[in-house]
């Protein structure tokens, strides 16, 4: 398989093609994904329902978030399925 120079750092590591937009997308909605599921576990433990369904609205926002950056880097062709 012939590799472009483009996919080896300086140093010869593999680098994968991302977008930084896509990056963002993926790391900040893992964050928000981490704290609402906990807020809305000690939501629901609390008994407060609005707020826990509030939350659960907000992670689901965030998984498809994440779905959406995923596909986009797929369809750039520089996703986890890509070899090169």
């Amino acid at each position: 398989m012939h590799e472009t120079p483009e996919q080896r750092s300086e140093t010869g590591k593999p680098m994968v093609a991302a977008t930084p937009r896509d990056v963002i997308h993926i790391r900040l909605a893992s964050f928000v994904l981490f704290v609402a599921i906990a807020l809305g576990a000690l939501s629901l433990i609390a008994g407060a329902t609005i707020p826990a369904v509030i939350l659960g609205v907000v992670v689901v926002v965030a998984v498809v978030d994440v779905i959406l950056a995923v596909r986009r880097q797929r369809r750039l062709g520089t996703g986890p399925r890509s070899t090169g």
